[in-house]
């Protein structure tokens, strides 16, 4: 059996994942392609593996591409909050210091499931892209990336002297 673990200890079974893609595919059910990091929001409410029901209108971003595209993981988020002095979850404005989204958790979730909301090109910086794509890439290819990256580096270096 094929697993792969994520944060928020949660293991997902790649076979089974696989096995329902798949046989969705072999349905007919047409699929939009998303991309890693993209924004989107559920079209349908989306019950968790804690029971927590996030409703349609929900928004999140793709963590995780499945069999080309036919699935995703979505990483859901709620409200705006931050920490009070002991530690607990208070709301909290965007604009506040130390503010951040919660997660209200990861689920899988198939492409008409999801409305696109902004690129990843959006979402994410070039920095952060790049990060996670080499993350996926073997150690050789990883060296490539390195050796490219240091030589444009020199030569931004000979072009501003």
């Amino acid at each position: 059996m094929l697993r792969h673990t994520i944060g928020f200890d949660i293991t997902i079974d790649i076979s089974l994942v696989i096995g329902v893609v798949t046989n969705r595919a072999a349905e007919g059910i047409e699929t939009v392609k998303f991309e890693l990091f993209d924004a989107v929001e559920l079209t349908e409410d989306v019950t968790l593996s804690a029971g927590q029901v996030v409703a349609a209108g929900g928004h999140g971003a793709i963590v995780e591409v499945f069999d080309q595209g036919n699935a995703y993981l979505v990483e859901l988020f709620g409200q705006w909050i931050k920490t009070d002095h002991q530690g607990n979850p208070v709301p909290a404005q965007p604009h506040e210091p130390d503010a951040f989204v919660e997660t209200q958790g990861i689920a899988l979730i198939y492409p008409q499931q999801l409305r696109f909301v902004q690129s990843v090109q959006a979402t994410v910086g070039a920095q952060a892209r790049l990060l996670a794509l080499v993350d996926k890439l073997p150690e050789r290819l990883v060296n490539e990336v390195a050796d490219f990256a240091e030589f444009l580096r020199q030569k931004e270096a000979q072009q501003s002297a």
